[in-house]
């Protein structure tokens, strides 16, 4: 081994050897914090394992149980049953006081928004769905675009067409996407905008062209086109 070699190992040992030095006189000198703050750690963890088995894990598989009369309400449209309860049952609203941090509670927020929105009560619509969060595909798309259709019932057009682009952009699919980009266009020739809906339209045209909008789309972008001046 050359000296310049053998000079370079031992800078790299004494290296180490003082960095190992200045940890163990911190750890010496800070034994009583580390232990507070590592027992602090430990407990932490104890309590959310605790509280995600044996209390969360039981209440999440009730709250299952108990959103299956809400959700068949729900999908044969008697939607004041589903969000107040028949009286028996819980309705989403029950679901959600009951049930406050579970995934169903969860759900049952979207549930709950899209029964305001058909019952024309469109700014607790709102509010129920934006507090909803998911990362599934389609949920979370739907109610972006659900959000949209409430602003724009409410005449709050600007903030529609930013919810319906959210929703046509968030995971982007030949479902959701060309559905939210068609109401997108809509929304701004509502407004008045035509080269941005003729610029919706061609999205649609060129990237979607065998979904439901891309198969009628022309219709729509030779009108905004015809409207530009």
């Amino acid at each position: 081994m050359s000296k310049n070699q053998e000079d370079k190992n031992s800078d790299v040992i004494v290296d180490v050897q003082e960095t190992y030095s200045k940890v163990e006189h911190f750890v010496e000198k800070n034994k009583k914090m580390l232990s507070i703050s590592v027992g602090g750690i430990v407990v932490v963890i104890a309590l959310y394992f605790a509280y995600s088995h044996f209390y969360i894990g039981p209440k999440e598989i009730e709250a299952q149980s108990s959103i299956f009369m809400a959700e068949k309400y729900f999908e044969k449209d008697s939607l004041e049953k589903a969000i107040n309860g028949d009286g028996i049952n819980y309705g989403f609203i029950d679901i959600i006081d009951e049930y406050s941090g579970t995934k169903t509670a969860n759900l049952a927020k979207y549930y709950l928004g899209i029964s305001y929105l058909k019952t024309g009560k469109y700014q607790e619509a709102i509010d129920q769905l934006k507090s909803f969060s998911s990362t599934d595909i389609f949920l979370s798309s739907i109610s972006l675009g659900a959000i949209g259709d409430a602003q724009m019932e409410l005449g709050e057009i600007d903030k529609a067409i930013s919810s319906y682009e959210k929703a046509a952009n968030n995971n982007s699919n030949e479902l959701t996407s060309p559905l939210y980009l068609f109401k997108a266009g809509l929304a701004y020739e509502e407004n008045g905008n035509y080269e941005k809906a003729v610029e919706k339209y061609t999205t649609i045209k060129n990237d979607y062209p065998e979904s439901s909008e891309g198969r009628t789309i022309e219709k729509y972008l030779a009108r905004a086109e015809a409207l530009i001046k």
